[in-house]
C-alpha cells in the first residue's frame, strides 16, 4: 500500500507541476481579466447593483429565500449550497497552507485571482442558466457540461469535463474536507481519524440520499450561522492585535514581489511560488474557473441568467475577498506564523532531501487554531475544530451533488448509487491520508477540470457580454458593451 501511494504521489507531482505551471496560472488570470475588460469592470463598476440583487434582495424579499417550484431551489439556497462547496476548508486550512508554502505574498495573489475570478464565475453561471433545460422528469439539467454540449456543440469536451469533475469531487470536495475534519478533531479532541472517517461517512450518506432538496435544506441552515460566528471570532482576534495590521499588510504586498531566501542560499518563497500557492488556493477556495458550482446554480428558480450570474459574483466575493482575507489577517497578526522559522525548515529539508522539518511546523487547520488560541485560549482551538467540521461537512454534501450530476451525464441515472458509494468510501480514505498528499492531489484534479471549462467559457464569451449588455439596457443602466 505504501508503494502504491508513493507511486501515485510521484505521478501526481509530475502532473501538478505541468497543470499549475506558469501557463495555467496565466490562463486563470487571463480569462478573468478578459471578462473584466470586455464587461468594463462589471464587478467593480456595478458593485451596488450585484450587492442589491443578491445580499440585500435576500434580506428584503421572501421569494428569494423560498421557492414554490418543487423541482427547483431558491436563489438563497443555491448560494448557500454553492458556498457550502467553497467556504470552510479553503478558508480555514487553505489560507494557512498558502501562507506557509508561499509566504504572506501568496495572499496578494489570492486577492488578484478572486477579483478577476468574480467575472470568470459570473460567466460560468450565466452560461449555465442560459443552456439549462428540464429533463423528462421535470428537473433541471444543467452545469458546465450542458453549455459545452449545447453552446459549443462539443459533447466530447463536455464528457471530458464530467470525468474530471468526478475526480475533483473525490479530491477537493471529498478527501481534502475529510482530511481537515480528521486533523482538526485529532489535534484538538484526540479523536481517531478512523472514527472521524466512519462517523462522517454515515452522516453524509444520510443527507445525500435525500437529493438536492435535502442538501440545500441542510446547507442553508449551516452556512450562514457558521460563517457569521467564524467571522466574528476573526474580527475579535484582529482587533486585539490591530497594532500589527500595518506590518502585516506590508508583508503581504512586499512578499508578493520580493523573493525570500532560506538559509544557505536556498530559495524559499519566490514570486512564482507565491503566485502558484495564492492562485491555486484561491481557486481551491472559490472554485472560479472550475465550473463546478454551476450545477447547483442552475437548479435555482431564477429566470434571468444575469441575476444568477451576480449571485456567482457574490459567492466569490464572500468566500475569498471577505472570508479568506480575515483568516489571513487573523493568522498573520496573531504572531503564530514566523516567516524565518518556516524558511529555516525549508533550508534544512532541501539540504537533507526530506520534508520532515517543514511538516513538523503548524500548517493548515492547526495553524489557524493556534491563531485563535492567542485570544481565546483552548476554547479558540476547540471553536476552529468545530467550525471546520461543520464547514467541511457542508462542502462534502455540496460536492457530492456536483459529482453525482457529472456521473449522471456520463453514465445515466443508474450510476448514481455506485457513485455515492465510491464518494462515501473516499471520505474514509481522506480521513487517514497525509495532509500534503491530499492537498496536492486535490490541486491536480482542480487543474484538470479547469482546462475544458476555461476553453469553453472563452469561446462563449461573446454571449456573456451580449446578455450582460442587454440586461443593463432593459433596466435603464446605461452601460453598453462591444461584442
Amino acid at each position: 500500500m505504501v508503494q502504491i501511494f508513493s507511486l501515485i504521489s510521484r505521478l501526481n507531482d509530475a502532473f501538478n507541476s505541468f497543470i499549475w505551471g506558469t501557463p495555467m496560472l496565466a490562463c486563470f488570470l487571463g480569462v478573468g481579466l478578459m471578462f473584466t475588460l470586455r464587461t468594463k469592470c462589471f464587478q467593480l463598476r456595478h458593485f451596488r447593483l450585484w450587492i442589491s440583487s443578491t445580499l440585500l434582495s435576500s434580506l428584503k424579499k421572501s421569494e428569494v429565500r423560498k421557492t414554490k417550484d418543487s423541482a427547483s431551489i431558491s436563489q438563497f439556497q443555491s448560494l448557500c449550497t454553492a458556498l457550502a462547496g467553497t467556504l470552510g476548508t479553503g478558508n480555514i486550512a487553505g489560507v494557512a497552507t498558502a501562507i506557509t508554502a508561499g509566504g504572506p505574498g501568496a495572499i496578494f495573489w489570492m486577492w488578484i485571482s478572486s477579483i478577476l475570478g468574480m467575472m470568470t464565475h459570473y460567466a460560468e453561471v450565466t452560461l449555465g442558466m442560459k443552456y439549462r433545460y428540464r429533463d423528462k422528469n421535470g428537473k433541471w439539467a444543467g452545469g458546465a457540461m450542458v453549455y459545452m454540449e449545447r453552446g459549443l456543440g462539443a459533447k466530447w469536451l463536455a464528457s471530458l469535463f464530467a470525468a474530471f469533475c468526478i475526480l475533483a469531487s473525490l479530491g477537493i470536495g471529498n478527501m481534502a474536507q475529510a482530511n481537515s475534519m480528521a486533523s482538526a478533531l485529532s489535534s484538538t479532541f484526540s479523536i481517531s481519524p478512523v472514527i472521524t472517517g466512519l462517523v462522517t461517512l454515515f452522516m453524509v450518506g444520510f443527507v445525500i440520499m435525500g437529493g438536492i432538496k435535502r442538501i440545500a435544506g441542510v446547507t442553508e441552515k449551516i452556512i450562514p450561522v457558521m460563517a457569521a460566528l467564524f467571522t466574528l471570532g476573526c474580527i475579535v482576534i484582529i482587533f486585539v492585535h490591530m497594532d500589527r495590521i500595518p506590518s502585516t499588510i506590508h508583508s503581504i504586498l512586499h512578499g508578493a514581489f520580493s523573493p525570500k531566501a532560506a538559509g544557505g542560499g536556498v530559495l524559499g518563497y519566490g514570486i512564482t511560488i507565491a503566485m502558484k500557492k495564492g492562485i491555486s488556493r484561491g481557486v481551491f477556495s472559490n472554485e472560479a474557473g472550475l465550473g463546478s458550482s454551476v450545477t447547483v446554480h442552475t437548479n435555482s428558480d431564477t429566470k434571468e441568467p444575469v441575476v444568477q450570474g451576480m449571485w456567482g459574483i457574490f459567492e466569490v466575493f464572500t468566500d475569498t475577498v471577505v472570508m479568506c482575507t480575515i483568516t489571513a489577517l487573523t493568522i498573520l497578526t496573531s504572531g503564530v506564523y514566523d516567516e524565518g522559522t518556516y524558511l529555516k525548515a525549508m533550508a534544512l529539508d532541501a539540504a537533507q532531501g526530506t520534508t520532515i522539518h517543514f511538516d513538523s511546523l503548524p500548517n493548515g487547520v492547526p495553524l489557524t487554531s493556534a491563531a485563535f488560541s492567542t485570544v481565546f485560549g483552548s476554547w479558540g482551538s476547540a471553536f476552529v475544530s468545530i467550525a471546520i467540521v461543520f464547514f467541511a461537512f457542508a462542502t462534502l454534501i455540496g460536492w457530492s451533488f456536483y459529482g453525482e450530476t457529472a456521473a449522471v451525464y456520463l453514465f445515466g441515472r443508474k450510476a448514481v448509487t455506485n457513485y455515492k458509494l465510491v464518494f462515501l468510501y473516499f471520505i474514509f480514505l481522506g480521513s487517514i491520508l497525509h495532509l500534503s498528499f491530499v492537498w496536492n492531489l486535490s490541486d491536480t484534479f482542480n487543474g484538470l477540470m479547469a482546462i475544458p471549462n476555461l476553453i469553453s467559457i472563452t469561446l462563449l464569451s461573446g454571449q456573456v457580454v451580449k446578455m450582460t449588455g442587454e440586461y443593463l439596457g432593459r433596466h435603464d443602466i446605461k452601460r453598453k458593451f462591444p461584442k
